[in-house]
């Protein structure tokens, strides 16, 4: 292993920052929130150490497999001037210790679940990783510009799995909840990937911004914030939450649609500066915070 800092007192904590660095911690901030969330608005009682532990396990497989996925991209990463500083790409790790890292986060991850909750939880947590590793890094992200269409489903997994770790079933809810977030995805990547589409065409990796070009990304974003917005609101009318998520879900669906509808219908120029795309990508973030957030006090406090 290689250390950023020389220094014999400080060659540890950069390398305990890198390998932080490697689970993707903010990206890990939403998984461990929405899968929380699914778990306290799920029915019935489950003691508050496993629940610890269940949530636990879930940020351990998401922090695994952002460290597989930065492991198998590396040579993609130092082209990109949005991840060419991350540990890998900058030479401050060997990539034999990434890939052992990930591993082994892994396999702990899910053997803590199934210790903590149940094997329905800790298959769920395998099937997250693999599909992230496996189906989306490995296969579809160099391969299509539907990656990020059908790769969505591996970041929607952690609301059903802490809902299944605290019940052991599956239920319409956390699938209306995994829908949710399945369809959030492609409107709040593309809205990234617009305004560093650069980064990308230097990769080689086939966004759709890149393959099918700016005019029909902004239109897929517009329509997929439209039928995001009703499975956002669905399981109010459905029965599933009640008024409070329902107006809640309403009226932040509403904004994100109108500020998709503010990138979807936008041509950039010359020197654009691209503030519609970063203000959906930030608002996209906030929404799915303050949604989730909504579910779990329709749950505890019903109007």
């Amino acid at each position: 292993m290689t250390h950023s800092l020389t220094h014999a007192g400080t060659a540890l904590p950069a390398d305990w920052r890198d390998l932080f660095a490697l689970t993707k911690p903010r990206v890990m901030s939403l998984v461990v929130f929405t899968a929380a969330c699914g778990l306290l608005a799920a029915p019935g009682h489950i003691h508050p150490v496993l629940a610890f532990a269940s949530i636990l396990a879930i940020a351990l497989g998401a922090g695994a497999s952002g460290a597989l996925n930065q492991w198998y991209e590396a040579a993609l990463d130092a082209k990109m001037k949005r991840t060419a500083g991350r540990p890998l790409p900058a030479g401050r790790l060997d990539p034999q210790t990434a890939l052992q890292f990930g591993v082994g986060l892994a396999a702990f991850s899910v053997f803590l679940m199934l210790f903590a909750a149940n094997w329905q939880a800790a298959a769920l947590l395998t099937v997250s990783i693999l599909f992230y590793v496996i189906v989306y890094t490995m296969w579809l992200k160099p391969r299509t510009p539907q990656n990020i269409v059908i790769g969505g489903a591996a970041g929607a997994f952690p609301p059903l799995i802490g809902w299944v770790a605290a019940t052991g079933h599956v239920a319409p809810l956390p699938v209306l909840l995994f829908l949710l977030i399945f369809l959030w995805t492609p409107p709040h990547f593309w809205a990234l990937a617009l305004f560093v589409r650069s980064d990308y065409a230097a990769a080689g990796i086939p966004m759709m911004p890149v393959v099918a070009g700016e005019t029909s990304t902004r239109r897929q974003i517009l329509f997929y914030a439209i039928i995001m917005a009703v499975a956002a609101v669905a399981p109010w009318p459905l029965g599933y939450a009640g008024a409070l998520y329902g107006w809640t879900a309403a009226v932040l669906s509403a904004l994100f649609v109108l500020l998709s509808a503010q990138v979807g219908l936008r041509r950039s120029v010359e020197g654009d500066r691209m503030q519609p795309e970063k203000r959906l990508f930030a608002f996209s973030v906030a929404y799915l915070f303050i949604l989730f957030g909504a579910i779990v006090a329709d749950h505890m406090w019903p109007l």
